[in-house]
């Protein structure tokens, strides 16, 4: 291991690109009305929505500027919350790691432009757009760069059964989604729920710290993938109802689920995102305590369908997971308000 320069601190990059005091009550009031549908409050429909990976910023806030006028027809219906996914974990090790690790996709990695690179982009995303963004949780340690910026945190598949995201998820102050495993097991993604929303005393960067616990933690499922290889789907029918009787054993706060739409719930074919969306809806609208657990959907969409090949450079087409591209997006997002 090779030590090659020391970083920024969290402090000093907020310092160098502070939030203004309006942009932080946009994210406020975006932070209320996620935190309404969780807890039931309200019956709009989370929207968690955007490329599989951010890969520059152009195109991604290009993509979010579609996504405004959109947010104000479902305003009454849907609370859209943009993903902006800045690192990317990866099964092999290899492949593009995202914008933290590389924020030009075409140079070489450079952590040092990157913590700069994630914190510009998701701070325009707020001040110009009005969204306060989703990411993933990849790194815990690395949450404090874009704290004061983000109203939605996921914990994914390989992240949900290690101590250190369970614990740093306790002491957010935002939703956070716990995915089940890659491998299915339901009971390993409702224990890291459960330690999320309990009180915790553990080292972060260097401190003691205690956490209160997160009463906003709860289920993503997205599919798993079984010994063979194969992937196969939970978002059904019976897997929803599943996981209500699961949630009814326990004393968790605001249960809910979020139905994530790609990954091996569509193995990855992402047109079937439509359908699957469609299909929970329905679930959801035939049984009262699915349609009472069920707040939302996760859907990933770009401004091209689909993903690139090697060697392509190609403005607003994934670079990793194949995405729907925005014709399909913007008459699916309009398809789920007229069935809410």
């Amino acid at each position: 291991m090779v030590f090659k320069r020391e970083l920024f601190s969290p402090h000093e990059v907020k310092e160098m690109y502070p939030v203004s005091a309006k942009a932080a009550a946009v994210r406020e009031a975006n932070n209320a009305a996620i935190r309404g549908v969780l807890d039931g409050s309200s019956d709009k429909l989370l929207l968690i929505i955007g490329p599989c990976s951010a890969d520059r910023e152009d195109a991604v806030l290009d993509y979010i500027s579609r996504l405004r006028p959109l947010q104000e027809r479902v305003a009454e219906r849907i609370v859209i919350v943009p993903r902006i996914y800045t690192n990317k974990p990866r099964t092999t090790g290899a492949g593009y790691k995202g914008m933290l690790h590389q924020p030009d996709p075409l140079s070489g990695p450079d952590l040092f432009k990157g913590l700069i690179a994630i914190r510009k982009l998701h701070l325009r995303a707020l001040e110009e757009f009005g969204f306060s963004c989703a990411d993933e949780m990849l790194y815990p340690e690395n949450h404090l760069f874009l704290s004061d910026l983000l109203s939605y945190v996921a914990v994914g598949a390989r992240s949900v059964e290690n101590q250190q995201h369970r614990l740093t998820a306790s002491g957010l102050d935002i939703p956070v989604g716990m995915k089940n495993p890659t491998g299915g097991d339901l009971s390993v993604m409702m224990n890291s729920i459960r330690a999320a929303q309990g009180d915790h005393s553990f080292i972060y960067r260097n401190w003691e710290v205690e956490t209160e616990g997160n009463p906003y933690a709860h289920a993503i499922l997205r599919g798993y993938v079984d010994s063979h290889g194969s992937a196969h789907p939970n978002y059904h029918y019976e897997d929803l109802t599943r996981l209500a009787d699961l949630y009814a054993q326990t004393s968790l706060s605001n249960p809910a689920v979020i139905v994530d739409c790609n990954h091996s719930n569509s193995g990855k074919r992402f047109y079937e995102q439509r359908r699957i969306a469609k299909e929970v809806l329905h679930s959801a609208a035939h049984n009262d305590a699915v349609h009472a657990l069920f707040k939302g959907l996760m859907i990933e969409s770009y401004i091209e369908e689909g993903c690139q090949g090697a060697g392509e450079h190609i403005y607003g087409k994934s670079i990793t997971d194949p995405c729907l591209g925005w014709e399909d997006t913007e008459r699916l997002i309009l398809e789920i308000a007229e069935l809410r």
